[in-house]
């Protein structure tokens, strides 16, 4: 096992075995492979070259053949971006339009399915989970969507019905009980 003294400098991992012998190791992120590849595609090189001359630098850590030849493809065709294009599909970021229309769904019917949601909206089902989930703060409980916890409204007007059941209590306190009516919904 080798004792051996290294460190990172500006993107080299420079490592200094006992024996004396020094190695350097490269290491670039994709931007900075690209605006190399960029400038060699601008000298002229074909992707064989630029690939015998990362494998020559950066050895290892170079990028495949398959990559500078995609990327040297795109800057031939026009691409000027050093950074990855967005990619398509759907949007990873959870509109609040979004969310309205989830909601909406739900307060129309408390039985539905997240899939029956999904397909409503045309999202995935992953994110109607994440809207209800996360968002809403939603769980399904015996077939239905129930808030996980009180919401604001919900629970000024639970303390409004409790302060008016309190005062009929304190006003007539014998009488209560009978009028109080109170319901099992088994």
């Amino acid at each position: 096992m080798y004792n051996c003294k290294s460190f990172y400098h500006v993107g080299c991992f420079i490592q200094l075995s006992e024996a004396g012998v020094l190695s350097v190791s490269l290491k670039m992120d994709t931007t900075e492979y690209s605006a190399v590849i960029k400038f060699f595609v601008k000298e002229g090189l074909t992707p064989d070259e630029i690939h015998s001359k990362f494998i020559n630098a950066y050895g290892d850590s170079s990028p495949s053949f398959s990559t500078i030849k995609k990327w040297a493809a795109e800057i031939k065709r026009g691409c000027t971006s050093l950074e990855d294009d967005p990619l398509e599909g759907h949007p990873k970021s959870t509109t609040p339009e979004i969310i309205e229309q989830v909601h909406d769904i739900l307060l129309d019917d408390r039985r539905i399915k997240v899939r029956e949601i999904a397909e409503t909206i045309g999202i995935s089902t992953e994110r109607i989970g994440y809207i209800l989930h996360e968002e809403l703060d939603m769980k399904k409980l015996c077939a239905r969507w129930v808030p996980r916890l009180l919401i604001a409204n919900k629970k000024c007007t639970c303390m409004t019905i409790s302060e008016q059941c309190l005062e009929r209590f304190n006003k007539n306190k014998t009488d209560f009980m009978s009028r109080f009516i109170t319901m099992d919904e088994t």
